[in-house]
């Protein structure tokens, strides 16, 4: 979510400039990159002018009742924990209780230890990384991990000497990122189980989401968190069972909705961030200062702490958001750029939640790190989102679009909370599609949505577990923009109103349900009345992609007119797809009076020929010239000139990919 820099910025200036011809070699990308393909004359967020709404003052924050809650609960955390001054440690007690939502007995748990993944190079999150996430790397020395010194059960049953490490995605046995904890008799349906937990977190230095930067401290993924345990029919599974994966280079969190009761110890100059809202005033004691905060009805919990945040707040209601307290925290140095960051909110909490269902939490608190904090920066957590790090005094509208990017997580990720192991393009997907909906709307910023699917030379499946796509390079390309284009190209074919209304009627119908792409499927059959099996199979279940293509252009001679005064010339026009099959393709044909003729191919088989009957020579042929069908991304061969023998034609398209390449060459490193 961060601004390119100048020599990423040139490299897409060169590529826009051979957007026709197609994509050479591309730069690796990061998430950072996907969301800033798009015109610089950004309408100023001051100069619109927006209808005042009434702004009334808020009630304190209280829990939800229980039989209000909006998920099922099936797990409740408290937790205590204390950052130890001068060590950048935190020291935790915890208390967990399950609650089966199954059916068959359970003989063990399962929890996440996100912080081992830190431990050394050793580890499948630092393997597959290569120690490097989202642009920034880890620094030297800069390990962190989590040790358990005491884990009982409610009666004080020790279970230390009941657990083991499991790897199941990859057999490794240095990673140390999931725990299973046998337990000493079976917990049946319904029934819960309490587990007491004390640990310490040796913070890594920032790089990726969490970790310490001087006094900045950002916990995300920093208590030992139960697995999601899926009872049949979840998910479309057959059987019950837990959902297990370690910590992965490239993947992001799937957990049980629950409640949190976390209590918070910091040096008393700190002010902390957090999940959910304070349940009381921070009060001092032993030179220390104590926080408490609560949140139900979320699947996750982050704090950052700082002894330099700038605090801003203010209350907001519209007509779809009854009304939440909107929390800054910024960097010092983005003190002044407050009114940016409450405008980008409220345009984001209203239309999203006009759009995709009411934001049902009474606050969402915005981290601003430091600069040296970057890489907790761009991040989502319930109710929490990180901005990307402050690193100048006048930040472009990249501020304003990370933002609404994790704003618009809150929806997809927060309330829908999909599967991000094994389906992580319905959040990162339905996300960047509403970022670039919100972005257009609100500051007149449309995407390069042609030059993106460009970038997308290796199309692969949509439903893949995140590690399986061969690294981050190729997980940005599919999961942000690939998916992104899909529902675009999808938008294209429905309309926009239908398409509002498949995204809207998704996202209410299955907030605190974990759905699947099934489920989304569903929804769009349902909405449109009519069957998408094939596109679905081609296009997300499978990593399809047409291939469009103009093989031959034939001219014949002059023939007279009826009348004898006139002549027409006879061109035919071969086009072929040899990718996967996309109906209604848009063709253009240029003639040398300088009129044109627009055709549209079916699709149907993999070739068509045209037949063209002009009193002017046939000079050239396109076949999807204005690059409107997103899922194809190799445009090289689009355009053919009629003039210019084959042996000449493919000796000009060679030379333009050598130019290309050259160019980008001497750009990426």
């Amino acid at each position: 979510m961060k601004p390119l820099s100048m020599k990423f910025k040139f490299i897409f200036a060169t590529l826009a400039a051979f957007t026709l011809l197609g994509a050479g070699v591309l730069p690796p990308l990061s998430p950072a990159a996907v969301d800033s393909f798009a015109p610089k004359g950004a309408k100023s967020p001051a100069a619109q002018t927006q209808p005042a709404v009434p702004q009334r003052p808020l009630p304190d924050s209280a829990p939800v009742p229980a039989e209000q809650a909006l998920s099922q609960r099936v797990a409740e955390y408290h937790i205590d924990v204390q950052l130890v001054p001068d060590t950048e440690t935190l020291k935790a007690s915890e208390t967990v209780t399950w609650t089966h939502p199954g059916k068959k007995p359970v003989n063990e748990l399962y929890f996440h230890l996100y912080p081992n993944a830190f431990a050394s190079m050793d580890t499948t999150f630092m393997k597959e990384s290569g120690g490097a996430l989202r642009g920034d790397t880890m620094p030297q020395n800069g390990f962190g991990s989590m040790t358990i010194t005491d884990l009982r059960t409610s009666e004080g049953v020790s279970l230390l000497q009941r657990t083991q490490y499991a790897q199941p995605d990859d057999g490794n046995v240095k990673d140390q990122s999931l725990l299973k904890v046998h337990l000493p008799q079976p917990v049946n349906g319904g029934e819960s189980v309490t587990i007491r937990l004390q640990y310490e977190v040796k913070l890594p230095k920032i790089f990726a989401r969490m970790g310490s930067a001087n006094d900045f401290v950002m916990a995300g993924q920093w208590f030992p968190k139960l697995s999601a345990y899926e009872p049949a029919g979840t998910r479309g599974l057959q059987e019950e069972g837990w959902n297990l994966h370690q910590y992965h280079g490239t993947s992001e969190f799937y957990s049980d909705f629950g409640i949190y009761n976390v209590t918070i110890s910091v040096p008393s100059n700190y002010i902390v961030a957090a999940t959910g809202f304070p349940v009381k005033n921070a009060k001092l004691k032993q030179g220390q200062k104590i926080y408490q905060f609560y949140a139900d009805d979320v699947h996750d919990f982050a704090w950052a702490a700082s002894p330099d945040f700038v605090v801003a707040e203010e209350a907001f209601s519209s007509p779809e958001v009854p009304g939440v307290r909107i929390k800054l925290y910024l960097d010092p140095l983005h003190k002044d750029l407050k009114e940016r960051y409450f405008q980008a909110a409220k345009a984001a909490l209203s239309n999203f939640s006009k759009w995709y269902g009411p934001y049902p939490y009474s606050t969402l608190s915005i981290v601003v790190p430091p600069k040296e904090g970057n890489g907790a920066g761009g991040m989502e957590y319930p109710t929490l989102i990180t901005a990307f790090g402050a690193s100048g005094p006048s930040p472009d509208t990249s501020l304003e679009r990370t933002v609404i990017h994790e704003i618009g997580h809150q929806y997809f990720y927060g309330m829908v909370a999909s599967n991000e192991f094994e389906e992580a393009w319905l959040d990162e997907s339905f996300t960047s599609y509403a970022e670039d909906r919100l972005m257009e709307q609100e500051y007149g910023i449309a995407p390069n949505l042609p030059l993106q699917s460009s970038l997308v030379q290796t199309p692969k499946p949509l439903k893949l577990e995140s590690w399986k796509y061969g690294g981050a390079d190729s997980y940005t390309r599919n999961v942000y923009i690939r998916g992104k284009l899909l529902l675009k190209d999808m938008e294209r074919q429905v309309g926009s109103k239908t398409m509002d209304a498949i995204l809207s009627s998704y996202a209410k119908e299955y907030r605190f349900k974990h759905p699947t792409t099934a489920d989304f499927q569903r929804t769009v059959e349902k909405k449109t009345r009519k069957s998408w099996k094939t596109y679905f199979d081609q296009y997300v279940y499978s990593g399809g992609a047409p291939d469009f293509a103009v093989s031959d252009i034939i001219t014949g001679p002059n023939t007279s007119g009826s009348n004898g005064d006139r002549y027409t010339r006879e061109s035919v026009v071969k086009v072929t797809n040899t990718g996967s099959h996309y109906a209604n393709v848009l063709l253009k044909f240029n003639f040398a009076d300088g009129s044109t003729a627009l055709r549209t191919w079916d699709g149907e088989g993999k070739e068509a020929k045209f037949q063209l009957m002009h009193n002017a020579a046939l000079l050239s042929a396109e076949i999807n010239p204005e690059h409107s069908v997103l899922l194809e991304s190799k445009h090289l061969n689009n355009f053919r000139r009629a003039e210019l023998e084959p042996e000449s034609l493919s000796r000009w398209t060679l030379s333009m990919t050598k130019l290309l390449e050259t160019v980008l060459g001497t750009l990426v490193w």
